[in-house]
């Protein structure tokens, strides 16, 4: 059974679905934008057999706070800090970690500052190489290379409910397994007064990923985590060759694509799961034994 809690980190509440038993293995779900822990809605219940499973919102996202900008600046660093405390808070000392697009470079963040505490990595499109970046990402890279209001402007484009809604459907084949209250919530919630602001400043600070690639796959080449990259292949923002590029770092990196975009778990969440199933089964009784 699936819980709905809060959690206090440092006064900013942090929304988090639970399940599974406390004492089983912990895996950590990282959402990506524009959405929250509602998309591992369908993953949560099919992993909690075996394990600990927690998804929190993102500060800024699904029903966590959204702390004034004028208070806290909203960069990738400072929600890898949140999401650390997060985990503090709930007394995780080791987990797995599943990355989604935004989720990544948070993840991978906590990756850096306390490998210790990983015990395998599963990345559904969430990207550490420039070669998985595609085109969609041109007019954000503009704003990096020319941070005008005028290019900010621009991206208020990828706000639009019909812009989210269309990172739902493309490159999916059977558009009728996509539940509408997948897009249609992320719309809500993007709608809210100032949330736009928050997405722009998120917009121009991925630059600061990028930048930290080199780092992300340093660590991949000498902590060589256990890693199941479960990619949707028609995804258009994150190309496949990103994900056949951890193999390049990390040679025992397992990949896998699915006929589908870049929402994967809306389709197919049931194929996804029992991969994940199967690779944490081995990857975490493994790191275990070893430690």
């Amino acid at each position: 059974m699936t819980t709905y809690q809060h959690a206090d980190v440092d006064g900013t509440k942090i929304f988090y679905r639970e399940a599974g038993r406390k004492a089983a293995p912990a895996v950590l779900l990282l959402h990506g934008f524009p959405t929250s822990s509602h998309m591992f809605r369908n993953l949560i219940p099919a992993l909690a057999d075996r394990y600990h499973v927690i998804a929190p919102d993102l500060p800024g996202f699904g029903f966590s706070d959204s702390p004034d900008r004028k208070q806290f600046q909203y960069t990738f660093e400072n929600l890898a800090k949140v999401i650390g405390r997060f985990i503090e808070t709930l007394g995780l000392e080791r987990y797995s970690i599943y990355v989604f697009d935004y989720g990544a470079p948070v993840g991978l963040r906590l990756a850096l500052a306390h490998p210790e505490r990983i015990q395998a990595i599963i990345s559904q499109n969430g990207n550490a190489y420039e070669e998985g970046l595609s085109e969609g990402w041109n007019p954000i890279q503009k704003y990096w290379k020319e941070p005008t209001e005028e290019n900010r402007t621009a991206l208020r484009e990828f706000l639009k409910p019909e812009a989210t809604k269309w990172q739902y459907l493309y490159g999916v084949r059977d558009e009728t397994l996509v539940a509408p209250e997948a897009y249609e919530l992320d719309s809500a919630l993007l709608a809210r007064p100032g949330n736009d602001e928050v997405q722009l400043d998120l917009f121009l600070d991925y630059a600061s990923n990028v930048a930290l690639y080199p780092e992300f796959q340093e660590y991949f080449r000498v902590k060589q985590p256990p890693l199941l990259a479960v990619w949707g292949k028609t995804d258009p923002f994150f190309l496949p060759p990103g994900a056949e590029a951890f193999k390049r770092d990390n040679p025992n990196a397992e990949v896998r694509f699915y006929d589908t975009g870049h929402f994967a778990l809306e389709t197919h969440h049931a194929e996804i799961a029992s991969a994940i199933q199967e690779f944490l089964g081995r990857a975490v009784t493994t790191r275990v034994e070893a430690a």
